[in-house]
């Protein structure tokens, strides 16, 4: 049973509001991954049909869909603004950071590609709960589901 969590201490981190996280580089296609209930949840919030705004995907488990995109970006990307923020999937929540199992507890990484990596104040633990909880809650409605 996995307990608990690890997070870097010492990380600094402030959205610069670049989008890099949304749209592809010349080093990276990006992934914005899907779960089966955020893909209910942006059809009724933007109106449009799932096939409208995501593709199906194999995989990796949990996630269904992943997030068209228009010459590399997001489909709800406009200008470096997202359109659905208040709503946007727990993968867009989450970065820079993912959270792996290691052993019997669960890690928050980064990647120092995201310029807001080392900007702004030091991360304590309450950032990290906050995600965790996040997390927890996602979990929570996958095994009630």
């Amino acid at each position: 049973m996995v307990r608990g969590f690890k997070y870097p201490v010492d990380v600094r981190f402030k959205c610069v509001r670049c989008a890099l996280c949304c749209r592809d580089t010349a080093s990276k296609v990006r992934r914005i991954l899907l779960l089966p209930e955020e893909v209910g949840r942006l059809s009724r919030i933007t109106g449009l049909k799932p096939e409208e705004f995501a593709e199906p995907v194999d995989g990796p488990y949990p996630y269904t869909h992943e997030l068209k995109k228009v010459d590399g970006a997001c489909i709800f990307l406009r200008g470096n603004e997202c359109t659905i923020y208040p709503f946007r999937p727990l993968v867009c929540r989450f970065y820079p950071f993912t959270l792996r199992v290691r052993g019997d507890e669960y890690v928050f990484e980064y990647t120092d590609e995201c310029p807001g990596i080392g900007r702004g104040q030091v991360l304590g633990r309450r950032f990290y709960e906050k995600l965790f909880k996040m997390f927890q809650k996602w979990k929570r409605l996958r095994e009630d589901w």
